[in-house]
């Protein structure tokens, strides 16, 4: 299957020395985008830190690619280097960081990693400058319909079918289960997936030791996706400290388990500072319907965010909205700081919610819609309304990543 974001791997190492970062959740494609972009390339060399030749070869010292690839031969195209899973690696920054300055002339230099790759370190130095970085997420309506996008943060709308509509929506955009669409093989995927994430990735890299509280903390943000974060409940549930509470959810956010949304405040009134809100990256997990396609939604806004940041489209931030009225808009886009998109998320309703009115004459926000999944695709481009319009989760979504 290509990816959106090969054509975009490909322009930056045409363009610029720096590394490239592929992150994102354990089995999204990271290591088969990487993969697949070997296959332009004459020499390349692809190591994995969890293979422990590959593993021995790369703690012999930085110099041991000198052997791969010999300095002193003339090459038409810079060889590819690909490091997979580096940062299980307690050192992987000063390793990548030594490894750049001393060969980013001589390789192009591919990195993926399932967890965040923080790049800022207490007492060390940073990557700052060294790195680009793509975030990798799951398929989505605007990938499945053009994967070769062009530059721009919304397109024209396509109509997409309803069967991959119901497969994406039904199953989630992981690849694997996505591309089988099976219920019993979607269970044993899930199953095998999270043992990895929490009793693999988590376990080993964030010495966590309660494991299996954890779980039980992921379990219940499942039950809330959509909703305010509680730790005070959530901490009495599984009998833990608040400040635990807090910790965890920042360890399953950078193994993108979940994100968080934070409530946009500026130039509303009657708006309060509250926690941010909670979703599941993949959507396919949440039973309930409501919860399920509000994250779907949010899974799709935030990719066109993070993607259109890391393209240089611009500065774009999601949030929502919430007033000490208590109304509230699932979502707004920002884009440069100023309000751009309002969506609030419905699964049947098509009359028009008073708060995205409200919220739009508040914010003076470019764009606001009241998005409807039972709505057939309707061929219009949203985008050419600046009034609030009920419109067809098929289309608004077609028309982003």
């Amino acid at each position: 299957m290509k990816r959106i974001y090969t054509q975009y791997i490909k322009a930056h190492f045409a363009e610029n020395n720096q590394m490239l970062f592929l992150v994102g959740p354990r089995q999204v494609g990271k290591t088969t985008i990487a993969k697949q972009q070997q296959e332009s390339y004459e020499e390349s060399v692809y190591l994995n830190w969890d293979d422990v030749q590959d593993r021995t070869q790369m703690l012999s010292g930085q110099r041991f690619i000198e052997e791969v690839f010999p300095l002193n031969i003339v090459r038409d195209q810079k060889p590819l280097v690909i490091f997979d899973e580096i940062h299980k690696y307690r050192d992987w920054k000063n390793y990548l960081k030594g490894f750049y300055d001393r060969y980013s002339g001589s390789f192009d230099i591919l990195v993926t990693g399932s967890a965040r790759l923080d790049i800022f370190q207490a007492g060390g130095d940073s990557l700052m400058g060294r790195y680009f970085q793509y975030r990798i997420h799951p398929l989505s309506v605007g990938e499945l319909l053009n994967p070769e996008r062009p530059e721009q943060d919304c397109i024209k709308s396509s109509a997409i079918e309803d069967e991959n509509f119901d497969r994406l929506y039904t199953y989630g955009g992981f690849p694997n289960p996505f591309i089988k669409s099976s219920k019993s093989f979607s269970t044993k995927w899930n199953n095998l997936r999270s043992k990895q994430l929490f009793y693999e990735d988590i376990q080993n890299i964030s010495n966590i030791h309660e494991v299996s509280q954890l779980e039980v903390l992921a379990e219940l943000m499942k039950l809330q996706s959509g909703q305010l974060i509680n730790r005070s409940s959530f901490a009495k549930k599984i009998q833990v400290t608040v400040q635990t509470v807090s910790r965890w959810i920042e360890v399953l956010e950078r193994f993108y388990y979940c994100f968080q949304i934070k409530p946009w405040s500026k130039n509303i009134s009657r708006s309060l500072i509250k926690e941010p809100k909670i979703y599941m990256w993949d959507w396919s997990q949440i039973e309930e319907e409501g919860a399920r396609f509000e994250s779907f939604v949010a899974s799709h806004l935030l990719k066109g965010v993070h993607f259109w940041n890391d393209l240089g489209l611009g500065k774009y931030g999601l949030y929502f909205l919430r007033d000490k009225d208590k109304r509230e808009v699932d979502f707004l886009v920002c884009k440069d700081g100023k309000p751009w998109m309002i969506v609030e998320a419905k699964c049947s309703d098509k009359s028009m919610s008073k708060n995205v009115e409200h919220f739009q004459a508040q914010a003076k926000s470019t764009h606001a819609f009241q998005v409807v999944n039972s709505m057939k695709y309707v061929d219009r481009d949203c985008f050419e309304y600046d009034k609030p319009m009920v419109v067809p989760a098929k289309t608004l979504l077609s028309q982003l990543v």
